[in-house]
């Protein structure tokens, strides 16, 4: 175990550091301290470390430095809080806890905030325990929300396993869960469903934080209804308004900027230009794509591209430091650069661009100069983590086939449109042509097939529909377990025969992501943990990863990620229109409604 001492635990030894009594075990000399208290940046500031974690910061720690020290010369570069990610999910990184932890440690994230309820949707709570336990074992600060809505919509989808009051009771016992996860079904909230209120009232009881996710547009009587159910933030704004209200309400607003979800310019102007105050403002990802790891970055990038909406960069930091530690009642752990805090910070020589020279978490160099020079092993998840593609028999062009309305030469269908780098659809309806007595799919009008292939029980179920926006113009299929949240399996596809190669390929890896294009494979990535995780490097998966957005542009994909957009279209929590295992959603409404109008 790799937890930390408790403040408790190491009080005398801080003390008398910063008093010189005992010498620290490192000293930071000289730089720029970034105090997100005070809003200051303090020049000539050094920081004395012991027991992992700050034990002075002054402008001369030379009485803390004994023969033992290590010192660094920060040389006029900014001291910066590790940063935290608020709300997000591992499992879409498409790798283990350990190995996200390994991506994003170089880009200087130290605390992460995760939400497992991708893993609970195939596996249950022991999902939840396994990487619960697997984020303890890790040096840098990884704490777990307790699923919430496991389904996330009664009745309209069926999961792998169900969770409630009694597991959410539980949980919160746990030593590494932080609180409720994203309280998704909020139409359950709203309407006072005694189910949802327990687990909310389970989390208060234990004195943790709930998390929200309110999908909706209406911020009349049914968001006033939902703040007063108890979630204590929101990420799920796309507009100013979104987080005027939230924060209004006594709410944090969570703006989010994953690798498909782009909500941070649009809410900060209630910052910029309203001038709400930032201190209920945090940053967050949401999704990471395993390449946006790998490549582009994590915190560090949401904080740049804050930034880069206008706000001061201090305040971007505050959003991603602080803020988030107050948020859960870390702010005597986490957050800040401050005597008694675990010391966790990066070293950068520029506030608006962000270069992370130097990451240090629990007083320990994890990374230098974006790369990870610290030996994380890697976790062993247990053979009843794997092999949960469960599936009847091998697919066949058939259990794709839609049929028309008895003598119809076209048909209006109603169609999920996928709006780019929103986590929104639109309900849309298009007129479709009819061969042999089966509705084909317009490649000319960019509409596709979609199905979710039922992959818990076995029951063989097949729910096929239409989706717009990928723009697929030849022979394909992309296929994915990764399918939020009871993680079925999703195709989409121009053509039947394809489509069924595609699931085929994954009933046979056991899960994962594919590209097929007249009957070849382009891309593989294999997710063998809960069809949700591979158990290689990240390297090794954003490789892949980035094989499979390649292949789905040659393919003529057009949108920015699209695997992430693809892997939400059975979200039947977000408007307008999803599909499921039951059939096709009408999320304004929460009702199945039928394909053709």
């Amino acid at each position: 175990m790799n937890a930390p001492k408790s403040w408790a635990d190491t009080a005398a030894i801080l003390v008398d550091t910063a008093m010189g009594r005992t010498k620290a075990d490192m000293v930071i000399r000289k730089g720029r301290w970034v105090n997100v208290h005070s809003g200051e940046i303090i020049p000539d500031t050094d920081i004395a470390i012991a027991a992992g974690r700050f034990a002075y910061v002054g402008p001369d720690a030379s009485h803390a430095i004994g023969p033992g020290t290590q010192v660094i010369e920060a040389n006029g570069r900014y001291l910066v809080p590790g940063l935290c990610d608020a709300h997000m999910h591992v499992e879409s990184g498409m790798v283990t806890v350990t190995e996200f932890a390994r991506a994003v440690i170089p880009h200087g994230t130290t605390s992460m905030f995760i939400d497992p309820h991708e893993i609970a949707n195939v596996l249950g709570l022991p999902g939840v325990r396994l990487m619960h336990d697997e984020a303890i074992g890790l040096p840098v600060n990884i704490f777990v929300q307790m699923p919430s809505c496991v389904p996330s919509a009664p009745g309209l989808e069926n999961p792998g396993a169900e969770l409630g009051p009694d597991e959410v009771r539980e949980a919160m016992t746990w030593p590494n869960i932080i609180g409720l996860g994203e309280m998704m079904n909020f139409p359950g909230v709203i309407a006072a469903d005694p189910k949802m209120l327990a687990e909310i009232a389970a989390t208060q009881t234990a004195g943790k934080t709930v998390g929200g996710h309110y999908a909706s547009p209406d911020l009349g009587l049914p968001f006033h209804a939902y703040a007063a159910g108890g979630p204590a933030d929101d990420h799920e704004g796309t507009r100013a308004e979104d987080a005027i209200a939230r924060v209004r309400q006594g709410m944090r607003a969570m703006l989010r900027l994953g690798s498909a979800w782009f909500d941070v310019a649009a809410q900060i102007k209630a910052v910029t230009e309203r001038g709400l105050d930032s201190r209920n403002f945090i940053l967050c990802t949401d999704d990471s794509h395993s390449g946006t790891l790998v490549n582009d970055g994590h915190m560090n990038r949401v904080v740049r591209h804050a930034i880069a909406q206008g706000l001061k960069p201090i305040t971007a930091i505050q959003m991603a430091t602080l803020n988030t530690a107050q948020h859960f009642g870390l702010e005597r752990e986490l957050g800040s650069i401050t005597p008694g805090r675990r010391a966790d910070l990066i070293l950068t020589s520029d506030l608006v661009t962000l270069p992370v020279e130097l990451v240090i978490a629990r007083g320990k160099v994890l990374a230098e100069h974006g790369r990870l020079i610290a030996d994380i092993p890697a976790f062993a998840y247990p053979a009843s983590a794997k092999n949960t593609v469960n599936m009847k028999r091998d697919l066949t062009a058939e259990d794709f086939a839609i049929a028309a309305p008895k003598g119809a030469n076209e048909v209006t269908a109603r169609v999920i449109g996928v709006i780019e780098n929103q986590a929104p659809t639109r309900a849309l309806e298009k007129r479709l042509k009819v061969s042999s007595g089966l509705v084909d799919a317009d490649k000319g009008s960019g509409v596709c097939q979609i199905a979710v292939v039922e992959r818990h029980k076995a029951t063989g179920g097949v729910t096929n529909a239409f989706v717009s926006g990928f723009g697929y113009n030849v022979d394909c299929a992309v296929a994915t377990t990764v399918a939020h949240d009871s993680h079925h399996m999703i195709v989409v596809g121009t053509n039947r025969d394809d489509m069924a190669t595609a699931a085929n390929i994954l009933r046979k890896v056991g899960g994962g992501a594919v590209v097929v294009s007249k009957g070849e494979m382009l891309a593989l990535v294999e997710l063998p943990i809960a069809g949700l995780m591979s158990d290689e490097r990240a390297e090794i998966v954003a490789k892949k990863a980035e094989d499979l957005v390649n292949a789905m542009k040659a393919c003529g994909c057009t949108l920015n990620n699209a695997y992430m957009q693809h892997s939400l279209l059975a979200l039947v929590v977000i408007p307008e229109l999803r599909i499921s295992d039951v059939g096709l959603v009408d999320v304004r409404t929460f009702e199945k409604v039928d394909l053709f109008v």
